[in-house]
């Protein structure tokens, strides 16, 4: 039962402390649409995407209004691109990135995730295409959201797609150099990634999953903070712990009421509610705030990694007393330029790349949203995302790397997407060159965690 107090807390939560059902993200299946004629798939994609998600902003709206919970963002996820591409491979599979960008402008979402290449244990010519073309597309569309998987524990890391990715950032960057690098901003290279996640910009709709769900994205990090600011500085680690879980089941419950209502009106399955504390750089709602509050004087000081383990783990816990198909990536988000805490850590010099690398270990994904110089050559990127790949490989977890190359800008200027996109400083990287390492090919084999049957 629901009593007075559970609804009172909630309107406070919503009105004072940042809660949000952050994104209703429809999954697609285009598997359907695979066609040896470009044209002819393009315009099945088109077509499918219209027809399934044509009343996704307003039935979105509608439930906002109706149960008076803010929901930000509603997104689409589709088939990974790669695998249409394969199916006409001298074509040049940009058509299909513009395609989803039509498609969402004509539906009214603000992202589409999918323009994607699964290529952990190696490269069909269709996801050898879609990551070459990855640079154009994500400079001529709006919308896209591109995504790599280069690793898995179950596969290990492919070396080749490492070093090949470090290219497509850098590429990337410079073809939107104009537009502060958005390109780069929208392209997330990940090690074990989720098939059912509805952020972006890693949203794809995996091949294992139905025609079409529902997936939402609950986030509230400033409901945490305040929790433990309500419980004050006496509290011991354990009690800490137990308020982050009581708290996240709360959030949990009013994602799987938007959830539910969500399918019920769109007649589509229900897949899975992620809670991940997503940050936005608004004063308050912040992951960066929640470590403070636990008692650290700024984010990046020692003892920081401790306490993002404490809180990703009883984020899950108290999630999955709420929810039964708790899925996506479910834990707490860094990243770096959407977080108002990191944004100050990282410009008071508390907060690094190297802090934030053991930061990933215990997180939801990893190097987020990291502004870094603009002369960082592509095989130095590429040690980066295989040392992040390394941590998801070895730990049976998601990692990822969301870059950003300021073309023509040093360490310590700042970058402004505006919008959830945010705003930051230029992080410092390391120079020193792992040319050698990266460009030997291969694949770094599977660890002793993969050898489960």
């Amino acid at each position: 039962m629901i009593n007075s107090h559970d609804i009172l807390e909630t309107i406070n939560m919503i009105e004072n402390e940042n809660l949000d059902v952050r994104t209703i993200t429809m999954g697609i299946s285009l598997l359907d649409c695979i066609d040896e004629d470009i044209d002819r798939s393009c315009t099945k994609v088109y077509d499918k995407i219209c027809r399934y998600a044509a009343d996704l902003v307003k039935t979105g709206e509608n439930i906002s209004k109706d149960l008076g919970i803010p929901i930000i963002n509603k997104r689409i996820s589709v088939t990974p691109i790669a695998m249409l591409a394969a199916a006409c491979p001298t074509k040049n599979p940009v058509k299909f990135a513009q395609t989803l960008d039509r498609a969402a402008d004509t539906i009214g979402v603000n992202f589409v995730g999918g323009y994607s290449a699964l290529v952990h244990k190696g490269f069909s010519k269709g996801d050898y295409a879609l990551i070459e073309s990855i640079p154009e597309a994500l400079s001529v569309t709006e919308r896209v959201c591109s995504s790599v998987n280069i690793g898995s524990t179950k596969a290990g890391i492919n070396m080749d797609a490492v070093a090949k990715m470090g290219h497509v950032i850098r590429r990337t960057a410079e073809l939107t150099a104009d537009r502060d690098c958005i390109g780069a901003a929208k392209l997330v290279v990940f090690c074990n990634a989720p098939e059912d996640n509805p952020f972006m910009a890693g949203a794809f709709h995996g091949p294992g999953e139905a025609d079409c769900v529902i997936n939402v994205g609950v986030s509230g990090p400033g409901v945490v903070r305040a929790a433990l600011a309500k419980a004050g500085k006496d509290c011991n680690i354990t009690e800490v712990a137990d308020i982050v879980k009581k708290t996240a089941f709360k959030i949990t419950r009013a994602g799987m009421l938007v959830a539910r209502e969500a399918s019920k009106r769109l007649s589509v399955p229900f897949g899975i509610v992620d809670l991940s504390l997503a940050p936005t750089p608004a004063i308050g709602d912040s992951v960066a705030y929640i470590l403070e509050e636990m008692g650290l004087e700024q984010c990046g000081a020692h003892g920081t990694t401790a306490c993002l383990a404490l809180l990703n783990d009883a984020v899950k816990k108290g999630g999955v007393m709420a929810s039964s198909h708790v899925g996506g990536l479910s834990g707490a988000f860094i990243p770096v330029t959407e977080d108002a805490g990191m944004i100050e850590a990282a410009r008071s010099k508390a907060l690094s790349i190297v802090k934030l690398e053991a930061m990933t270990a215990v997180c939801s994904v990893g190097l987020d949203m990291i502004a870094i110089p603009g002369d960082t050559p592509a095989d130095v990127i590429s040690g980066i995302i295989a040392d992040e790949a390394a941590i998801g490989m070895v730990n049976s977890k998601t990692t990822a790397v969301r870059l950003i190359p300021a073309i023509g800008r040093a360490a310590g200027e700042e970058l402004n997407f505006g919008g959830l996109l945010g705003q930051g400083p230029i992080m410092d990287v390391n120079m020193k060159s792992p040319s050698v390492f990266v460009n030997r090919g291969g694949r770094i084999p599977a660890p002793m965690q993969s050898l489960k049957n």
